[in-house]
């Protein structure tokens, strides 16, 4: 018995159906040995184009001209990650509002209200830190 071309199994499912079209996973595989390509080739380029003779001098640290004084190796305060971290958060709320901007027709009233969880959980988040000080500098 055919159907569409292909033959049913004891099952009653159609062959033709169960082979899968290829090209999908041809990408996949293509994408993925590109990336690999594309990283171990980086990491050789610039192994062979950095210096390999290492001075006294270029390992000393330099900043706008001047020579550090003191111990270049302290610690920073907890306060410059804090805040990183918080900066990194709400630039990415920032690019899915954006998006979610750009699509607000078309995902209507569910979209709008799901965008409302998302800032309200934010929103939280922020006021937490603001109530626990950790957004004032010491």
């Amino acid at each position: 018995m055919a159907a569409r071309g292909g033959t049913r199994s004891e099952h009653g499912i159609v062959l033709a159906e169960l082979e899968m079209d290829q090209t999908g996973l041809i990408y996949v595989i293509g994408f993925g040995a590109a990336t690999t390509i594309f990283v171990f080739g980086t990491i050789v380029a610039a192994w062979l184009l950095s210096h390999r003779r290492r001075t006294l001098q270029k390992g000393l640290p330099y900043e706008s001209g001047i020579d550090t004084i003191g111990d270049t190796w302290s610690r920073f305060g907890l306060a410059f990650y804090l805040f990183a971290l918080l900066f990194v958060a709400f630039d990415v709320e920032i690019i899915f509002v954006y998006l979610w901007a750009v699509v607000i027709r078309a995902i209507s009233v569910p979209g709008i209200v799901i965008m409302g969880i998302f800032l309200v959980v934010l929103m939280f988040g922020e006021f937490y830190a603001w109530r626990k000080g950790d957004l004032r500098w010491h």
